[in-house]
């Protein structure tokens, strides 16, 4: 293996990419038009360009990664996470063609990423579950009476893919049926399939997982543990290793269920087993995420090893560069650096960041795919840095992760910032450890301040065309940072978008992404805080409520894309306008 290809964007293609300088490859990252700039096109060996502005156009597209990849002279792919990286298809076509798979098998992939044969072979080796559907489900009845029989609160998962998207927790009877619809509609829109099972879903719980190796030697190796509690709408926000406060008979069946499960399912590769367990300390079998994850930092800070290069050597057919599971040493506590609001609900923000000034100092690791003067683009995921913070102790890595984030500053695009700073100070994480999947939702009462919205992300196209070199055509693509130097393009001014939230009437689009559907027709009656609308944004739903009651005008159709703050309809209630009727930005 000499030369890989990164199918994937920002900080884990940087992240890869120093993995292969370490170990004497050659690097070779693809970008998507609004990718043209940023930090892992400049750190990579060589950088092609995907020809597309969308995912569905550029990540995601089988087709232009493996002819890059040939073009490029690449032996291997590595897919980070997230995008293909756990599509038994793309896998598959990388083999097909001749090149080096960084991952497991195909249809180990594709086994363990079915949930529904997860648990099957969960089941075969004795690990801890809850109840659940006898295979997937295919109506909303089936899941209320699931509910009936098993009790509430139940879980609603797609039976394929991962990342918190097509899950949803029913806690009424009431919104059962509802919340089934919904899982189906993220799961087709996030993986082409809506295939939904139910289980019992244990209330309040925390987030283990276990960190698995196994190479082609057969040797399957759990190397640590993480705890991964703090999320919202399922998607993780801290994490830590070891995962504090396990008896060791909890550990203990944490590791031996993760290391079983893989043995049978024949992984090979870096692997991730997740678990929930209760208050009352149920343990419960969750997914195989068959790919690296997001904080896989915090397990090399606390082993000594470098999953990436560990990656590589199993792809070579190499052992394990350790025979046994390494003492924890010391304690790694990781912050995602989102570029969202959580004064407003955690919602994702595109722009430009301004000032990006990071921390350093003992223990501080920065994995980062922007800098000062990166954009932000509104078409994927809001995740840009990674905070990494290691001590001798849990206490000293807190006390240094306070250090850390009073030092670092983002402006431009709001940030996780705040709340990370609010959490690291906060008893329930800080002392007591009493955090569980919800407890944002639930016991988390700080009221953080809105940030100022960011302006308006500018189009992600390219000016594309073509050029003659030395005799030989080729097509070159002007960064829309150089169109800017042309002349002034078209968009919504901060003070129009603080005109239209001072219009009582017009409902916006909270985020950028896709208007899914409308739950209303035009010309309706709707009352104050009536769901709308669904927005889809990264692949997941956002509710579009209403303000005020009153006639709703629909100005914007279903399926189209929508910049945040665009208005999208109105809502007549009877009294005067404060700002003239403004229609949104819409592209189909």
């Amino acid at each position: 293996m000499k030369k890989v290809l990164i199918a994937n964007r920002g900080e884990i293609a940087v992240r890869i990419i120093r993995a292969c300088k370490d170990y004497g490859l050659t690097s070779v990252a693809v970008y998507a038009d609004a990718d043209a700039d940023a930090l892992f096109t400049d750190l990579a060996d060589e950088a092609y360009a995907l020809n597309g502005v969308t995912a569905k156009d550029s990540y995601l597209d089988i087709d232009k990664l493996i002819a890059i990849a040939k073009r490029s002279g690449a032996d291997a792919v590595h897919p980070g996470y997230g995008f293909l990286s756990e599509r038994s298809e793309f896998a598959q076509a990388v083999i097909d063609a001749g090149l080096i798979w960084i991952g497991p098998d195909p249809k180990v992939i594709e086994a363990l990423g079915d949930k529904l044969k997860a648990r099957a072979i969960a089941q075969k080796v004795g690990a801890p579950l809850v109840a659940g559907s006898d295979g997937a489900i295919s109506s909303p009845a089936e899941a209320l009476a699931f509910a009936k029989k098993f009790s509430l609160p139940i879980a609603i998962k797609a039976a394929h893919g991962g990342g918190g998207r097509g899950l949803k927790i029913a806690r009424e009877l009431g919104e059962v049926e509802e919340l089934f619809s919904s899982a189906t509609r993220e799961a087709v829109a996030a993986f082409g399939r809506g295939e939904c099972y139910v289980e019992q879903f244990l209330d309040r719980p925390r987030h283990i997982e276990a960190q698995v190796l196994a190479d082609r030697l057969g040797n399957v190796l759990v190397v640590g543990t993480r705890d991964c509690s703090l999320q919202r709408r399922n998607q993780k926000l801290v994490e830590e290793a070891p995962a504090p406060f396990l008896s060791d008979e909890q550990r203990q069946k944490i590791h031996s269920a993760a290391r079983d499960i893989c043995a049978e399912a024949g992984y090979t590769g870096a692997g991730t087993v997740e678990f929930l367990l209760s208050a009352d300390g149920v343990i419960s079998f969750l997914e195989v995420n068959t790919r690296l994850q997001v904080e896989h930092p915090v397990t090399e800070e606390t082993t000594g090893l470098d999953l990436v290069i560990e990656q590589f050597r199993i792809a070579e057919g190499l052992p394990l560069s350790v025979t046994t599971m390494p003492e924890p040493r010391g304690h790694a506590i990781e912050f995602r650096i989102n570029m969202e609001d959580p004064g407003r609900g955690f919602l994702p923000s595109a722009g430009e960041i301004s000032r990006f000034a990071a921390p350093s100092g003992p223990g501080v690791r920065l994995d980062s795919g922007v800098v000062s003067g990166s954009a932000i683009p509104p078409m994927f995921d809001s995740l840009s840095a990674k905070l990494i913070v290691w001590g001798a102790t849990r206490e000293q890595a807190i006390a240094r992760s306070r250090r850390a984030l009073s030092e670092f500053t983002i402006e431009g695009v709001p940030s996780v910032l705040p709340f990370h700073r609010a959490v690291i100070a906060h008893d329930d994480f800080a002392k007591n450890f009493r955090v569980h999947t919800r407890w944002i939702e639930t016991d988390f009462a700080k009221t953080l301040e809105a940030a100022s919205r960011p302006a308006p992300a500018s189009s992600a196209s390219l000016l594309r065309g073509h050029v003659e070199i030395d005799g030989k055509r080729v097509e070159i693509g002007i960064p829309d940072a150089f169109l800017r130097l042309l002349g002034p393009l078209s968009a919504t001014s901060n003070s129009d978008k603080k005109n239209q939230e001072n219009d009582a009437g017009a409902v916006i689009a909270p985020v950028p992404g896709l208007l899914v559907h409308w739950n209303v027709s035009d010309g309706a009656l709707v009352e104050k805080g009536e769901v709308l609308a669904m927005m889809d944004v990264m692949k997941m739903e956002t509710a579009v409520t209403a303000s005020v009651s009153g006639t709703i005008t629909i100005l914007a159709e279903a399926g189209s894309s929508q910049t945040a703050g665009a208005v999208i309809a109105r809502i007549d209630s009877g009294k005067p306008s404060t700002t003239e009727q403004a229609k949104p930005e819409t592209r189909t």
